[in-house]
């Protein structure tokens, strides 16, 4: 792998492909690499909060052997107190790799730039390849292969959906994006996983209407209408997704055994119900764990070589 996981877009599918390889070892044999990352430690750099990103990560760290250092935003105050650059290149004589989960791209871009270790970004408001790489993982080990399976993404066209559609198109999975009209992906990304999906012979598409794009879905996956940063225009966003709920009428528009997923946190009630993120179908706390086994095998993979 390159230095850095900054996107999915920066990876091949052969990266993808061996990182979901070491990612089914790492889930079968657990005690076979406790030591790989003996000595090493992993800052990270948290400008939003988080449950999953956080513990799976330095649960993760600890049982590959490492060590992990928390720094909380209060505590950097990242590009005020001091600016990107001089806490990357500070942070780079004292620790093995850097993730960072925080609200602009740019910042995880920067960060990697004048970093001199592995940075992984643990969210962005454009990106979250963590997440991604988790869902398409999750997704072979229940339905074992990609080829003529589709996703269907309900919702906003938000940084998780941007990296399913890099994911999707380069796996070789169908699929289908319904988002509100204004509210979808961004544009470049779309035509470039598009594009990449033509190479795979696979469907990317995107439509304005739920009803016809989970037809036949083998996955339904949502994620909340208000991230974190848009809490004003929470409101607004409820009425205009309404009609984008994941709820029983049309989860039984999909595959009987269509599977359910939701990269949490979930406003149950709203994108998604009860019955449906607590159904037989639902896999997603399998999602969940999956962040730290695919984590783990990120970790290898960048900060092993270091070695």
């Amino acid at each position: 792998m390159k230095k850095d996981l900054i996107s999915i877009k920066d990876l091949s599918a052969k990266e993808i492909e061996g990182l979901l390889i070491l990612t089914d070892e790492l889930k079968k044999k657990k005690g076979k690499f406790s030591k790989v990352l003996s000595g090493k430690t992993l800052a990270l750099i948290f400008q939003k909060p988080s449950n999953r990103t956080r513990v799976s990560f330095e649960v993760g760290m600890y049982q590959l052997g490492g060590n992990s250092i928390y720094l909380a935003p209060h505590e950097i105050n990242l590009g005020v107190r001091e600016s990107i650059k001089d806490v990357s290149k500070t942070l780079s004589r004292y620790v093995d790799g850097i993730v960072l989960r925080t609200f602009e791209h740019k910042n995880a871009v920067d960060m990697a730039q004048y970093s001199a270790v592995p940075v992984i970004n643990g969210l962005s408001d454009f990106s979250h390849p963590c997440q991604a790489l988790a869902d398409i993982y999750t997704v072979k080990e229940n339905l074992k292969i990609f080829k003529g399976r589709t996703l269907v993404y309900v919702g906003d066209g938000n940084n998780v959906c941007n990296s399913l559609l890099f994911a999707c198109s380069k796996v070789g999975m169908n699929i289908r994006v319904a988002a509100p009209a204004g509210f979808e992906p961004d544009k470049a990304v779309f035509e470039e996983a598009k594009k990449l999906g033509e190479k795979q012979k696979v469907q990317v598409i995107l439509s304005n209407n739920p009803v016809e794009a989970v037809k036949d879905a083998d996955v339904i996956y949502t994620d909340v209408w208000t991230s974190m940063g848009q809490e004003e225009e929470a409101l607004e966003r409820k009425k205009v997704f309404r009609d984008f709920q994941i709820n029983k009428e049309l989860v039984s528009l999909a595959k009987k055994n269509v599977l359910i997923m939701h990269c949490l946190p979930a406003h149950r009630g709203e994108e998604i119900t009860d019955e449906v993120i607590d159904s037989p179908n639902s896999i997603v706390f399998d999602q969940a764990e999956n962040r730290m086994h695919v984590q783990k095998a990120i970790l290898i993979k960048l900060l092993a070589k270091e070695s």
